[in-house]
């Protein structure tokens, strides 16, 4: 029994040692830390348990089966953080590239299957050079058996990647499937064909930073969530998510203790400027109302004219859609629709309450946005508020115009809670061209038809922009000031902390992809 026992830590410490010293020390070279050192970042300390430590591939094409590594490239099996109960994986990028094959895949599939049956989270550490080319079809059966696992757990589980590393090819999707990216500046990057095949392809010449880079995917494409500056930044954004978010779609997210004080917020008052067309910042409202310091923003640098993220107010997590007016006046745009609806709907598969924040002109017009499918990317946004069940709440700071406050969470599509802010404006759309339109004739057969315009511009506003026509009709349950703000949307969310809402029988909806 004695050599027994040494056999087996003798293959225990070879498995832990991935693809060895060398290896180890290149990786450390590049800035990243290797696939261990990163659950251990990750997990509570000691609470890691690995699954599949001793499992090897079965193939012998091309040399393979003298190059055979315990553990296949990746490291399964689960742990805690801050003592929940947490499923990981790590692709081992020291042990061949980190290359998916069908041993690979096998261990990646047990954990999430784990995941689902006991209501876990799965996080994704990815550091891949792609598909194992040696095993051919089977390295493609790999990446379709961890996609579909991907999207039977989607709603069902928190699902988070971490890009550490390259992810190319078929290896982005299961990434895409997932709730959250996060990736790492200058040391990860996803593309579905690389720089030399672009090439080839289109004669353009672009490095995989620019084509596929952190920066690139959260400015330009949307792609990733979150582009951290280092692997410990991003490790602890994985943690710090994590917080905002329940364990299941079973679940709640727990509430942190709360004394309820004075709510009152007077720097909210002054917030709004006398001239309804000059911008300002939404996040200077998102910060007087919530807890404080915490608010996690989610794409930040993408589609900036939205503001989306996680907050607490006293103390209970909640999902945050806010227009941004300082930026293309808060409008939306194909790109802000996609952000907020894919948004909601995660907050709504797991039980987080929403709230908005409203000051919308509109949609942005334009050849461009009509021929990249705006009236169908709009009709995403509105799908999803329209199908959420969780507490919703609505604050119209200013203005609300047109199909616009139909779509953010207006009352007619199912909203809990409808407050204004006395300088909200509810109205078709703005009083100058609303006078334009209405007055033509009159203003036209006008002796001064500029002061005519004014005029008549002037009355259209005091009919229309305001709150008040919209309360009258209950449209908006409140009118409210706005230092009074937090205190109404503390009790809010408190009163609708049960909600229950039961929607049609179907197999499922029919979103507008």
């Amino acid at each position: 029994m004695k050599d027994k026992s040494i056999e087996l830590l003798e293959k225990i410490a070879a498995s832990k040692q991935g693809g060895g010293e060398k290896r180890i020390e290149a990786q450390h070279k590049k800035g990243k830390l290797t696939a261990r050192e990163r659950i251990d970042v990750l997990l509570d300390e000691g609470s890691f348990e690995e699954i599949g430590g001793l499992v090897t591939h079965r193939s012998t094409n091309f040399g393979l089966d003298k190059t055979k590594f315990l553990g296949d490239g990746v490291i399964t099996g689960y742990g805690t953080i801050n003592n929940r109960l947490i499923y990981v994986y790590s692709q081992d990028f020291t042990v061949l590239g980190g290359s998916l094959a069908e041993a690979h895949a096998q261990k990646i599939c047990n954990i999430m299957d784990l995941a689902m049956k006991n209501g876990a989270p799965i996080i994704g550490l990815n550091d891949s050079g792609g598909a194992r080319i040696q095993e051919g079809v089977v390295s493609l059966g790999g990446y379709a058996d961890i996609f579909y696992r991907n999207t039977l757990a989607s709603g069902v589980v928190p699902q988070l990647s971490a890009i550490l590393g390259p992810c190319a090819g078929g290896a982005v999707y299961s990434p895409a499937l997932t709730d959250f990216i996060l990736m790492t500046k200058n040391t990860s990057y996803m593309f579905v064909t690389g720089p030399n095949v672009v090439k080839t392809v289109t004669n353009e010449e672009v490095t995989a930073e620019e084509l596929g880079g952190a920066e690139t995917h959260m400015m330009k494409s949307g792609v990733t969530h979150f582009a951290c500056e280092n692997e410990l930044e991003t490790l602890n954004h994985l943690k710090k998510i994590l917080s905002y978010i329940p364990q299941n779609c079973e679940e709640k997210v727990e509430h942190l203790p709360y004394q309820f004080n004075n709510e009152d917020r007077k720097d909210l008052d002054d917030i709004i400027p006398e001239n309804p067309n000059h911008p300002y910042d939404i996040k200077s409202v998102i910060n007087g109302l919530i807890d404080q310091d915490s608010f996690l923003e989610i794409q930040e640098n993408f589609a900036e004219n939205i503001v989306i993220g996680f907050a607490r107010i006293a103390g209970r997590s909640i999902g945050i859609i806010a227009n941004q007016p300082a930026v293309l006046a808060g409008v939306l745009d194909v790109n802000a629709s996609v952000k907020g609806a894919r948004f909601v709907r995660f907050c709504d598969a797991f039980n987080i309450p929403l709230l908005v924040l409203e000051d919308v002109p509109g949609f942005l017009p334009g050849t461009d946005q009509e021929w990249n499918g705006i009236i169908s990317n709009g009709a995403k946004l509105l799908f999803a508020f329209s199908e959420a069940t969780v507490p919703r709440i609505t604050v119209i700071t200013r203005k609300a115009y047109g199909g616009a406050y139909d779509v953010m969470n207006s009352k007619h599509i199912g909203a809990d809670m409808n407050f204004a802010w006395p300088s909200a404006e509810i109205a078709v759309m703005g009083a100058k061209g609303a006078a334009e339109i209405i007055f033509k004739k009159e203003i036209a057969g006008a002796a001064d038809p500029k002061a005519k315009w004014e005029e008549k511009e002037k009355e259209y506003a005091e009919l229309f922009a305001n709150p008040y026509n919209a309360a009258a009709r209950g449209y908006i349950d409140e009118v409210i000031l706005p230092h009074k703000t937090r205190e109404k949307l503390i009790k809010a969310f408190k009163m609708t902390e049960n909600k229950k809402v039961n929607l049609p029988k179907k197999k499922h909806s029919n979103i507008p992809l």
